[in-house]
């Protein structure tokens, strides 16, 4: 029970410690985006073809673009205060309802990415350290290196242009099939079917990572003196690896999966693209081209709230597997 109330102090001293974080996010992609030459009207005038300084005027003053930056940003921030991310002309809809509607889908992409990156890497790390130099840890290390070296992206055209165009195994892109009208199951499984390559793409550059670290933490952890103690008491040498060495490994790997939440979320943006996954990341993009700079902001500012919740998750798993860490 101690243990848990403590967990639960040392998450509020977090949360408290990111609030100007937050803050400062939110102003800096403000002034960053209307920094940005060119804005929506702009780009509604040149797909009509027929707009008017007077027409185009008036629609800046409908969606408050004429306004001093100053102004537009107190507004934001008045939105933002009522849990509200503004309008967007573009989609004739609110942006919090359109994040909303592509945030499952992105969220799905980015957790089985992590999870299976997670869960490879630190297998692939585990095995290269207990076989060091032999040709287990060197067949791996290769394969690492190839993995790190080689990116997402076209990782993700390979394994469509295999798995999709040749063999035809799995669908070549979107979320789910068109007009099947499946329920339940079938639609779950339907869906992780279309999810495999975008997941496979998306997660190969970080199990790369992870199994580089795995393997220097887990050999830096066999030196160390409690593990000497560990073989002189007798332990098996399964047990030492799972109950000692491993568990002390997995302070630096949820550190650095921490740290490469952003990334993964920044890649999830041109996975999505290849694959026409229906996320946030082609929302994003289809934002920055019609220079909607209300939905790309909402994007981004969620994008960094998601950054900061991971890493609060992060230090809080830190903190519950060794309370000697405390919040800095």
């Amino acid at each position: 029970m101690n243990r848990v109330n403590d967990t639960g102090r040392f998450l509020l001293r977090t949360l408290v410690r990111i609030l100007p974080t937050a803050i400062g996010i939110v102003l800096v992609v403000f002034l960053l985006l209307r920094l940005v030459p060119g804005d929506l009207v702009d780009v509604m005038a040149g797909e009509s073809g027929s707009a008017t300084e007077a027409s185009m005027a008036q629609l800046r003053a409908a969606y408050g673009l004429d306004l001093p930056m100053f102004s537009q940003l107190v507004t934001y921030l008045n939105h933002l205060l009522h849990f509200s991310l503004g309008f967007s002309p573009r989609y004739n809809s609110p942006v919090m309802t359109l994040i909303l509607s592509r945030l499952p889908a992105t969220l799905l992409l980015m957790l089985l990415a992590q999870a299976l990156a997670l869960a490879i890497g630190i297998l692939c790390g585990a095995i290269m350290a207990t076989w060091v130099n032999k040709w287990p840890d060197r067949l791996l290390s290769l394969i690492a290196l190839l993995l790190y070296s080689m990116p997402g992206f076209w990782i993700g055209l390979m394994a469509l242009l295999l798995f999709s165009v040749q063999l035809g195994w799995l669908p070549s892109g979107g979320s789910h099939t068109i007009g099947a009208n499946l329920r339940g199951w079938a639609y779950i499984w339907d869906m992780l079917r279309h999810a495999v390559l975008p997941v496979l793409a998306l997660s190969s550059f970080f199990i790369a990572i992870y199994a580089r670290l795995t393997r220097a933490a887990m050999l830096e952890i066999a030196q160390q003196d409690f593990v000497r103690t560990a073989h002189a008491k007798g332990l098996g040498r399964l047990a030492i690896t799972l109950r000692h060495i491993l568990r002390c490994a997995l302070l630096p790997i949820t550190t650095v999966a921490g740290m490469y939440f952003g990334s993964l979320l920044g890649g999830a943006a041109v996975v999505e693209t290849v694959f026409s996954w229906p996320g946030l990341g082609s929302l994003a993009l289809d934002a920055m081209i019609a220079r909607d700079f209300n939905v790309l902001l909402g994007v981004l500012l969620l994008s960094a709230f998601l950054v900061i919740l991971a890493n609060v998750l992060v230090d809080t798993l830190q903190h519950w597997l060794d309370p000697r860490i405390e919040a800095q």
